[in-house]
């Protein structure tokens, strides 16, 4: 090889290390930046080595060669052979691209890599780049690899835009190359890059030969571009949530601007452009006064300011109100040089605030009318904040008061309740409420009603939270009804409470003092039936007149009491015999028999006692009760006004009388009634006879049950007015099936019991079945009782006014029996009167008697009325009816009562004595 070639090669100003080598290996010429990084003797020393990398080189081509040496450890460079002009070997050529170590390049990579920068070069056409590592350990040299493996540690998602943003400046179509994308070294996390460079090199027609450039690791940056980003988020979701947006006014340009979330908040479109007057507009007059003093103090001040505005509607936006803060940021001279803010929705505060005013005036309002007062006592202190309900309850001035003051007006035992229950909440226990009583200054007793409760609340002092209710007026009450309570208010007697309280304390003393005590139980007899007729104002005077007779009759060691309506009890205690306990009875039955006057009138009552002695069973106030209630009701069966002692017997007519009570409930159901008839004969045999249908009732397990038993049973329990109606219909069915049949009757009777027609709508539902069973109303005969005429009540009118109406012949029933007043007689339209049996069957033997048929005969007629009686049975008493004019004949001597089908039967027979007829009663 030419020599004066070799030393102009090696003299020109190349950046390259070069070092010439002959086909043996061995170095003939260097340049100085070879000489000064030793390589020549580096190449002499690793001679051997290189050996298959000439032969490489001899056959063509540019092969990498690295040697060891310089600060990274090697030098990496390209070996390529030399030929002459007939492809004969003359040398080999090393070099080594800007070598490591080289004093100007150890400036600038000492530069970039303090700049936290990595450098690379890629030689495009061979696709080999030469790059310092991305964060790899320091030390670790330069690296030289392809730049498609390079891509493989490229994140997936980045990948794409690296690609183009390369291609991009290698079309030319980008100044400069610059990609932001995420690296991976081999086992370490994913890493952010700032990777950029430009083409240094191309060939003649523009392709791009070498590309160098930097990266740089901004993972740091991302991280916190990422929390800003999140905070930035944050602060706009806040801002959100509490119906918050920003803005910003510049003095010098008098722009306006205002973030996404205040355009939101009013109602403004993104696209519009911010215009402050256009929404100061939309404020309310007072509202745009308020923000321009505001405005003036912020200039004139300088300090920050706030105010709170309404905002009419708009268009897609309703009215809210809103508060406004201003900052101002001044410079160094004290000028503002812009003004910051933020708005907030708080139109649902505003209202809430609103609510909770209102609601505090109407707890206010509510403490007033309740009477309620609260105070706060703080445990530490004892300083005591009142409302002005509770300066109200105490009558005392709205002025500050300590504890000391207020409890001085308490009684020593409210005071004493009260502290103690301060110590135990204060020792942790629980609320507490008691009632403690003071006196006002004007000398007033007061009750209040007291809750104490202790407040814990973090960052306030421990407090005692005390409600008081006024309760004078509840507390008098009490006290008034617990003396009511115990005593009878009409006749200032001890009420059935307390003489339940009594009874118990002299039946302990008896038992100590082993002597015998009684128990006595009254029922006035014929109260009732006066109560009726002449009123409540009547009958109540009669209670208190029997009450004060009976107690005069009573020692005052005996107890006495009202139990209830006309019902007595006197406990007798300290008697010597039990005998003695009739005695007494009988004084008290005596001490009623002279009658009491009312005007004209002449009450008269009477009295049932029975009588209970205290033995071994019967040792309370309950077993005697019932004892003796079982003993009165056998006086009463007994003939009234009379007394009995307790006995199995009474026990078991009790029994009874509640076996029927309850057999009673559901016997139409069971179909355990049924009707029997008996005719009633006319004296003129030329008239058809009535009918009397009488109920029956066939109780199981009890066997045959009279009317005159449950009758009386089924007007108390209330079952009357179901049976009542069975017996309209079956008795109007069955005298529409005879009339149908061809049957000669008169009429047909049902007996109504007191309580059907003091019922509402009774006379209308007797009009409602004659017509539903096909009977004209004018043959249906009720027979009323004396009693139930008695109370003259508007029901009662409008009732005899319907029959009277629809033409529903009455009778009234058992006549002379009953409650002696004729008035009702000629007040309601009666139309027969029927004899009792009790007068017929004694006419016979008893000239008095039978002259008192004779009267009511006549009674009778002199009031237009026909006259039935009842019970005939001879023939002697037959006759003796007809001799005094009795229209009517009924009794065993015609007919005993029939079944349907064999008074059927008794119709269709000629009778020749009488006309025949047929009568249904409810008994």
């Amino acid at each position: 090889m030419d020599q004066g070639i070799i030393a102009s090669l090696l003299q020109h100003p190349l950046a390259s290390a070069l070092v010439i080598l002959d086909r043996q290996g061995h170095p003939l010429a260097a340049n100085p930046v070879a000489r000064e990084h030793g390589l020549p003797a580096a190449v002499t020393a690793y001679q051997p080595m290189l050996e298959d990398i000439r032969l490489l080189a001899a056959d063509g081509g540019i092969i990498p060669c690295s040697l060891p040496g310089g600060p990274g450890g090697r030098h990496d460079g390209w070996m390529r052979a030399v030929h002459d002009g007939d492809g004969h070997l003359l040398a080999f050529t090393l070099s080594i691209p800007r070598p490591s170590g080289s004093q100007a390049g150890d400036r600038w990579e000492l530069a970039l890599e303090s700049a936290g920068h990595g450098l690379w070069d890629w030689d495009v056409a061979s696709d080999r780049m030469l790059r310092s590592p991305y964060g790899e350990a320091s030390g670790a040299g330069e690296l030289q690899e392809g730049a498609s493996a390079l891509m493989d540690r490229v994140h997936p998602e980045d990948c794409d835009h690296v690609r183009a943003a390369i291609q991009r400046h290698l079309r030319g179509e980008d100044a400069q190359y610059s990609a932001e994308f995420r690296f991976r070294q081999p086992g370490r996390p994913w890493r952010w890059v700032l990777d950029r460079g430009r083409v240094v090199s191309r060939t003649a027609d523009g392709q791009a030969l070498r590309m160098v450039g930097t990266h740089t690791d901004i993972e740091p940056q991302k991280q916190l571009e990422t929390v800003l980003q999140d905070q930035q988020v944050h602060l706009r979701e806040a801002q959100r949530i509490a119906s918050m947006g920003s803005w910003s006014w510049d003095p010098v340009s008098r722009r306006f601007w205002w973030s996404a979330e205040l355009q939101a908040l009013l109602g403004v479109s993104a696209d519009q452009p911010a215009s402050l007057r256009g929404w100061l507009r939309r404020l309310q007059p007072r509202s745009r006064g308020a923000l321009r003093m505001a405005w003036r103090r912020l200039w004139r001040d300088g300090h920050p300011a706030s105010v709170e505005l309404e905002l009419a509607a708009h268009q897609t936006s309703a009215a809210m109100q809103l508060r406004l803060w201003m900052q101002p940021l001044q410079a160094a001279d004290g000028l503002v040089q812009r003004v910051l803010g933020q708005v907030q929705n708080i139109s649902e505060q505003h209202q809430t605030d609103a609510l909770i005013r209102w609601r505090t005036e109407l707890l206010n309002r509510v403490s007033a009318l309740g009477r309620i007062g609260g105070c706060e006592i703080e445990v530490e202190t004892r300083q005591m904040q009142w409302t002005e309900e509770c300066y109200r309850i105490h009558g005392l001035r709205k002025e500050p008061i300590s504890l000391e003051q207020a409890m001085a007006l308490y009684t020593d035992d409210s005071r004493a309740a009260f502290a103690a229950v301060l110590d135990r909440i204060g020792a942790g226990g629980l609320p507490e409420q008691l009632d403690l009583c003071f006196y006002r200054q004007s000398g007033m007793r007061v009750w209040v009603q007291v809750l104490v409760e202790m407040d814990r609340r973090d960052g306030l002092p421990a407090r005692f939270v005390v409600l008081f209710r006024d309760i004078t007026r509840e507390r008098e009450a009490n006290e008034r009804i617990e003396l009511l309570a115990h005593y009878d208010l009409l006749t200032g007697l001890p009420n059935r409470m307390l003489l339940r309280e009594q009874t118990a304390d002299a039946i302990e003393e008896a038992r100590d003092r082993g002597t015998p005590l009684a128990m006595l139980f009254i029922d006035l007899d014929g109260f009732k039936t006066i109560n009726d007729s002449f009123g409540h104002a009547t009958g109540d005077t009669l209670l208190k007149a029997a009450a004060s007779r009976l107690h005069q009759g009573l020692r005052n060691s005996d107890l006495f009491g009202r139990f209830s309506g006309d019902e007595f009890i006197v406990v007798l205690r300290d008697l010597a015999e039990a005998e003695d306990a009739g005695h007494v009875a009988r004084k008290l039955i005596a001490s009623l028999a002279e009658p009491l006057h009312r005007g004209q009138d002449l009450l008269k009552v009477g009295a049932s006692i029975g009588i209970a002695m205290l033995e071994s069973g019967r040792d309370d106030f309950e077993s005697l009760l019932r004892a003796a209630d079982a003993a009165m009701h056998a006086a009463k069966e007994a003939g009234r006004n009379t007394y009995q002692y307790y006995s199995q017997d009474a026990l078991a007519r009790i029994q009874r009388r509640l076996d029927i009570e309850h057999a009673l409930h559901g016997a139409i159901e069971r179909e355990e009634f049924s009707l029997v008839y008996q005719p009633l004969m006319h004296a003129d045999a030329e008239q058809p006879p009535a009918i009397e249908a009488l109920l029956r009732w066939h109780l199981p397990g009890l066997g045959y049950c009279s009317p005159a038993e449950f009758i009386p049973i089924a007007e108390k329990c209330g079952e009357i007015v179901r049976i009542g109606d069975w017996v309209l219909n079956e008795a109007c069915r069955q005298a529409s099936a005879w009339d149908r049949a061809g049957l000669v009757f008169d009429r047909i009777a049902v007996n109504v019991s007191a309580v059907q027609l003091r019922e509402r709508g009774f006379a209308e539902r007797v009009i409602e079945v004659c017509h539903a069973q096909g009977l004209s109303p004018t043959r249906l005969e009720l027979e009323l009782t004396e009693s139930a005429l008695i109370r003259d009540t508007e029901i009662l009118r409008h009732c005899f006014d319907v029959f009277e109406r629809h033409s529903v012949p009455l009778a009234v029933d058992d006549f002379g029996t009953g409650f002696s007043n004729l008035h009702y007689l000629n007040r309601f339209p009666v139309g027969r009167l029927k004899i009792d049996r009790s007068f017929v069957q004694g006419m016979l033997a008893d000239a008095g008697t039978a002259e008192v048929t004779q009267a009511i005969v006549h009674l009778g007629h002199a009031l237009g009325m026909k006259v039935v009686a009842e019970g005939v049975e001879t023939a002697q008493e037959d006759a003796m009816l007809r001799r005094q004019g009795c229209d009517e004949i009924q009794g065993y001597l015609y007919s005993r009562p029939l079944v349907p089908r064999e008074l059927a039967q008794w119709l269709r027979q000629p009778r020749d004595a009488a006309h025949r007829g047929v009568a249904a009663v409810v008994v």
